[in-house]
């Protein structure tokens, strides 16, 4: 097994497509409190990856691998059409009728948008970064997932320069919600 020391950025976010995908497959069958839970963890795991993606991974592969321009741009356009689906899920909650049939709509696009990650930039980044470049993007996204929001915000924008702006002050509201959420879920029954 890799540690995380020895991990490349391509291995970090493969494994993380993984985890989004294995997500979505639980939350198809879920119900109650566990939907509700999973649905929690699938909306900070996908907002934290894509705010790290938009500010190490895609500034690096618009210049480094061809086509650049147009395959971040593409990328950046599904990023921000996904942001705006979960955020409109996260408002609708996991109790509402279209929940399920919106939610299967974001995992197709979602798991569409990984597939490109990893057809177009993946094997670019593989051939054009040296292994140390590699290994230490994944230091910078593990760095810029501690800061980053743990909710869509799709009004924010997807540039790099608008994620590391506004992503540590939108981050340390959403982690104060988070708390709140969290103490209040486990003082309901008293």
């Amino acid at each position: 097994m890799t540690t995380a020391q020895e991990q490349d950025v391509v291995e970090l976010l493969l494994e993380q497509h993984n985890e989004i995908k294995n997500l979505f497959s639980q939350l198809s069958t879920a119900q109650g409190d566990r939907k509700r839970e999973l649905f929690e963890d699938l909306v900070r795991l996908l907002a934290v990856h894509e705010s790290a993606e938009e500010e190490v991974v895609h500034p690096i592969a618009r210049r480094r691998i061809q086509n650049g321009e147009t395959v971040v741009d593409d990328r950046l356009r599904e990023e921000n059409e996904a942001k705006e689906a979960l955020a409109e899920l996260y408002e609708l909650g996991v109790d509402h009728p279209e929940f399920d049939g919106k939610l299967r709509a974001l995992a197709k696009d979602v798991i569409d948008h990984a597939t490109h990650e990893e057809n177009q930039e993946f094997p670019q980044l593989r051939q054009n970064l040296t292994a140390d470049q590699r290994r230490r993007m994944a230091g910078a996204i593990r760095a810029a997932e501690a800061t980053a929001p743990t909710r869509p915000h799709p009004g924010v924008g997807e540039s790099a320069m608008a994620q590391l702006l506004a992503g540590p002050p939108m981050a340390v509201f959403d982690r104060v919600r988070d708390a709140v959420r969290d103490w209040r879920q486990s003082n309901r029954d008293d």
